[in-house]
């Protein structure tokens, strides 16, 4: 079972950047598809974005498109959600997840990292 702890998260104004890391326990960590994901107070948790286990492939929501990259090193293992031009709308709890290979959901959950970001 892997373990994932996330780190990086903090204030900024908005505009500035932060980049998350979310480190995993496991070698086999290239197994799963990794995702970030964000609970803002009274929202439910959605997926900002993920990166395929098979074929690197990423998602990114339409609300981080162009500001947010999301990237892997299988050799450290690591992955991290590079944030610019970070808004007040980011504001959120941050939580890194792995999902096993054809699973449909993440099994696997950090324990989130607070980002907030100051008009």
């Amino acid at each position: 079972q892997v373990q994932l702890q996330e780190s990086g998260g903090g204030l900024v104004q908005a505009g500035g950047s932060l980049r998350l890391s979310c480190s995993a326990s496991v070698r086999t960590f290239s197994w799963y598809t990794m995702g970030w994901y964000r609970q803002a107070p009274g929202k439910e948790r959605e997926v900002v974005a993920r990166v395929s286990w098979n074929n690197g492939n990423t998602y990114y929501a339409d609300s981080v498109k162009g500001r947010f990259t999301i990237s892997r090193d299988s050799a450290k293992p690591t992955v991290y959600l590079q944030m610019n031009d970070l808004q007040p709308e980011d504001t959120a709890v941050y939580y890194c997840a792995a999902t096993a290979p054809y699973a449909s959901a993440p099994s696997t959950w950090g324990q989130g990292t607070q980002v907030t970001v100051s008009a």
